[in-house]
C-alpha cells in the first residue's frame, strides 16, 4: 500500500502546480510528462469505439483512460497508463490516491509522446513485475506497436513487433475479440 511520504508529497504537489500533465512515482522517481497532443487523443478515443463495439461492457470490461495503477515496485510507485481495460469490479480494487491494483487491469496501453523510454523501458519492467497481462505500446518515435504479452517471473518475452498496414489482434486473455490498426494507433483516426 502506498503511505504518506515526502516523495508522494512532491508528487501531488506537482499535480496540483502543473495542471493537464501527468505525474507518475516509477521506480521511486518522479515522472512528470506534458499534455498529449491531438492525434494521441484522437487514438484512444477510437480505442473506446473500437471496445465499445466489440461489447466489452457486456464481457465485464470497462475501458478507461488515465485510471492510476498501484504498481509493487515501491511504496509510492504508481502509473497513469493512457488506456486501460479493466474488470468491471475495479472499484473495489482501490488501493490509495485514486489506484487500483494491478489484478483488475486486463491490458495496459501507451501512447508514446514526449518520453518514449519511460514507456519502452521502465514500464515494461513495471507492469511485469505488477503482473498486467496485455501491455501494448504504440511507438510514435520508431513508428511500430510493441505487443508484450504474459509476463513470467516479473518479465515480459520479447514483444511483437507490428508495422503500419499491420493489425495487432488483441489477446484472448484481454476478453473481447478484437483487432487494432497499427496506422491509427500511431496517427490518430482521422
Amino acid at each position: 500500500m502506498m503511505h504518506e511520504s515526502s516523495l508522494a508529497d512532491a508528487a501531488d504537489h506537482l499535480w496540483e502546480e502543473l495542471p493537464g500533465h501527468r505525474v507518475e512515482i516509477l521506480n521511486g522517481s518522479i515522472v512528470v510528462t506534458p499534455p498529449p497532443d491531438g492525434p494521441h487523443q484522437e487514438s484512444l478515443t477510437w480505442l473506446i469505439e473500437e471496445f465499445s463495439r466489440v461489447g466489452a461492457r457486456h464481457a465485464g470490461l470497462r475501458c478507461l483512460g488515465g485510471i492510476g495503477l498501484w504498481l509493487p515496485t515501491g511504496p509510492d510507485d504508481y502509473a497513469v497508463p493512457d488506456f486501460s481495460v479493466v474488470d468491471d469490479v475495479y472499484r473495489d480494487a482501490a488501493v490509495e490516491k485514486n489506484c487500483h491494483a494491478p489484478h483488475v487491469f486486463r491490458l495496459v496501453l501507451e501512447v508514446i509522446s514526449t518520453n518514449w523510454s519511460n514507456d519502452t523501458a521502465i514500464k515494461v519492467g513495471t507492469y511485469a513485475r505488477a503482473g498486467i497481462p496485455v501491455y501494448v505500446i504504440a511507438d510514435r518515435h520508431h513508428d511500430e506497436v510493441l505487443l508484450y504479452t504474459d509476463p513470467a517471473d516479473g518479465k515480459y518475452p520479447d514483444p511483437q513487433r507490428f508495422r503500419r498496414d499491420q493489425e495487432i489482434p488483441i489477446p484472448e486473455s484481454v476478453g473481447v475479440t478484437l483487432t487494432l490498426s497499427v496506422d491509427i494507433l500511431l496517427d490518430g483516426d482521422d
